[in-house]
């Protein structure tokens, strides 16, 4: 029974409306923040595979939606390549040592710190019901290469841009380390039980048309050859936040069986232009699901009616907000459910 969600991935225009919510595990949830407190910082929830599972599964008992996206973070990926990682309060994740002052040779790579991840993986898995379907992820390589380069997060990711204009081969021999790495961990993750697995490419929409060829198409084009060749089952979501009109090109270069969407993305558009019968997912904007109302009410509505036509998983256009009403989540999940086109 393999659920509507993961129905739609494959390919089936399914009503009602399967639905997740990117982030639906964290901090807006009351029993994650009294976790939390109970358990310490976020990284060590996230290698505490017992609080992780917990915490992946607690939207689905509020909310019943229909995938449970894994607790974890895109930087487990440096963290294991060898950089050193910290979440420090009001600051955010910090990498070390910067790749924009040491080699990569420098890193020691670290590969069992990914074992805690399939093991959340493992326990999230057993206790799942039957219809709903796990839902693995990783960062994209871009994405992770701007952390491992400049050490943290950066409005305009200048210092990873400069340095893959500077030194070519250098900056490649990042990604495609950063690759191989995301292949073994999604494929560890499958293993695990992992029935459909999401790329995060969060700062995509930074590049220029030709680097996004280079820095965003072609390596997720790798890391979804090398998944679909050991588990041909098993969907890819592809989320290049930010590509705008490069979407197009996206999907059909990447080989992804689905297609994220921000909230930027105007649905009509996207209708039209993806390629036919492509799963969708998205892409209301967490703002509207802070506000609530009538108007998240009009703007879901007309999400839902422009991607009629295909495969559709409801989702928000990035991550659900922190300060978002608990109960405007149950009232979108109901309009979304009821919606039948």
């Amino acid at each position: 029974m393999p659920g509507l969600l993961l129905d739609t991935l494959r390919g089936e225009n399914v009503r009602p409306r399967p639905a997740w919510l990117m982030r639906q595990a964290g901090r807006y949830l009351p029993e994650y923040r009294a976790l939390r407190a109970e358990k310490g910082g976020f990284l060590a929830l996230v290698y505490d595979s017992e609080a992780a599972a917990e915490i992946t599964i607690q939207p689905i008992r509020r909310y019943g939606m229909d995938g449970a996206i894994l607790f974890s973070d895109i930087l487990i990926v440096p963290y294991a390549m060898g950089q050193d990682l910290a979440f420090l309060a009001g600051e955010g994740p910090h990498l070390s040592p910067r790749l924009a002052d040491h080699a990569l040779a420098s890193l020691n790579a670290v590969p069992e710190r990914l074992k805690p991840i399939y093991d959340t993986v493992k326990a999230v898995k057993a206790q799942l019901p039957a219809d709903k379907t796990m839902l693995g992820f990783a960062g994209s390589p871009w994405t992770v290469a701007t952390y491992m380069v400049a050490g943290e997060g950066s409005r305009d990711q200048h210092e990873t841009r400069s340095l893959a204009y500077r030194d070519r081969a250098a900056f490649q021999a990042i990604i495609d380390a950063i690759t191989a790495v995301t292949i073994d961990y999604l494929a560890g993750q499958i293993l695990a039980g992992a029935e459909a697995v999401q790329l995060f490419d969060s700062w995509a929409g930074s590049l220029a048309p030709s680097e996004f060829e280079r820095w965003v198409i072609a390596p997720n084009a790798a890391i979804v050859a090398a998944i679909r060749a050991r588990f041909p089952d098993v969907p890819v979501i592809g989320f290049p936040k930010g590509a705008g009109e490069k979407l197009p090109a996206y999907a059909r270069e990447t080989g992804v069986q689905a297609l994220g969407l921000d909230e930027t993305i105007d649905p009509v558009w996207a209708a039209g232009a993806l390629p036919g019968g492509m799963p969708v997912q998205g892409n209301l904007d967490p703002l509207l699901l802070i506000a609530g109302g009538a108007e998240m009410e009009r703007q879901a509505l007309h999400v839902l009616e422009a991607f009629a036509d295909r495969p559709h998983v409801f989702n928000l256009g990035h991550g659900i907000g922190q300060t978002t009403p608990l109960e405007h989540v149950g009232e979108l999940l109901n309009l979304v459910r009821n919606w039948r086109g």
